[in-house]
């Protein structure tokens, strides 16, 4: 009788521990992880992987997702393409109000967003090799004389989907005035192209027309990718010779540096009047409701919650930690510091959990 009842009371532990054990992997089955999705420009890459990773880290609860794309391409993938996105961050805050502010979500009849921040600046410079031609002939005054010759590869972001893409030929074509030389941008794009990109120049006002078909010629040394981020590899490889980077980018990459002067670097606010003297026309209509243009002004990334995230509770959690003391060091250690306190545009409609944060 005595052992019987040993045996049952082993049995009845037995039992007990499976229990337990099968009700804390039920637990964990149960509780799958929230998904945020992120749709960034290409030049954060570097400090978003390591964001991702510290904010997940912090947070088990969140899975990250993120994309990288040309600034353009990023904004198409919500307001064209619908996808469910949590966070958009573009190298041109301009890009959001222009084509986000302007189109609404079939499913709401709401524009897609209302508002952004003003997240950080920087600059666009010439990024190169110690092994690429004429490398130890570059300078700040000749560097377009170099770059246009037949002989030097040079990397050239798709203007049609990348901020990069649009602000080089701005650099192109301002340099016109400041160097005394009225045939710069034709110089570096003559033949490269089956269909030209035009440059009208107005005096006070410079108009840059890019055709809707955009394609090298075979005997172009222009190597044109989607985004300034892809070129990166081809230059590391010395496929390329030289491309325009931000230079955040070319410093996380360790690549060479040519600084352009402050009236054409995009990032001065000095010269921004300057600046504003270019703007780039697609001569197509890429946006289903909108037809974009591009205006030369100071560099400044943008982020925004679209009002189609599906995960608005995670999305305000992965901004307040971008802006934490966390994503600031990052930013900063990857050379991209973020403006503080907050700026943007309407900041007023921001979701309430966030508008504490505009205050420091």
């Amino acid at each position: 009788m005595i052992n019987k009842m040993k045996t049952t009371n082993k049995l009845f532990a037995l039992l007990c521990l499976c229990l337990a054990i099968f009700g804390a992997v039920s637990a964990c089955v149960a509780k799958p992880k929230s998904t945020i999705v992120v749709f960034a420009a290409g030049s954060l890459m570097q400090p978003f992987k390591e964001i991702e990773k510290a904010f997940e880290a912090k947070y088990p609860q969140y899975d990250l997702r993120m994309e990288y794309h040309g600034s353009i391409q990023v904004m198409r993938h919500v307001t064209d393409l619908h996808e469910p996105i949590d966070i958009v961050a573009t190298a041109d805050q301009a890009l959001i109000p222009m084509l986000m502010y302007a189109t609404n979500d079939p499913a709401t009849g709401k524009p897609y967003a209302n508002w952004y921040a003003s997240m950080a600046t920087n600059k666009l410079a010439i990024a190169y090799q110690a092994k690429s031609k004429y490398a130890d002939e570059i300078t700040a005054e000749n560097w377009w004389q170099i770059l246009s010759r037949p002989d030097v590869r040079v990397g050239l972001s798709d203007p049609r989907f990348d901020a990069v893409g649009y602000r080089q030929l701005m650099v192109f074509a301002l340099a016109q005035a400041l160097y005394g030389h009225d045939q710069i941008f034709n110089d570096f794009l003559e033949g490269q192209f089956t269909r030209p990109i035009n440059l009208v120049d107005l005096g006070d006002m410079l108009i840059i027309r890019i055709p809707e078909i955009l394609e090298t010629t075979g005997s172009a040394h222009l190597v044109m990718r989607g985004s300034s981020i892809a070129l990166n590899a081809l230059l590391e490889a010395g496929e390329i010779d030289y491309a325009f980077e931000y230079e955040s980018v070319i410093k996380q990459q360790g690549f060479e540096m040519l600084n352009l002067p402050a009236e054409l670097n995009l990032g001065d606010e000095a010269h921004e009047a300057n600046y504003r003297r270019v703007t780039v026309k697609l001569d197509f209509r890429r946006f289903a409701s909108v037809e974009p243009v591009f205006n030369g002004e100071l560099i400044r990334y943008g982020l925004t919650i679209p009002e189609s995230s599906p995960n608005p509770e995670g999305a305000a959690r992965f901004f307040a930690f971008f802006y934490g003391e966390d994503g600031q060091k990052i930013m900063a250690d990857n050379h991209h510091p973020l403006i503080r306190p907050i700026e943007g545009d309407h900041l007023e409609l921001m979701p309430d959990a966030l508008k504490g944060l505009t205050g420091d």
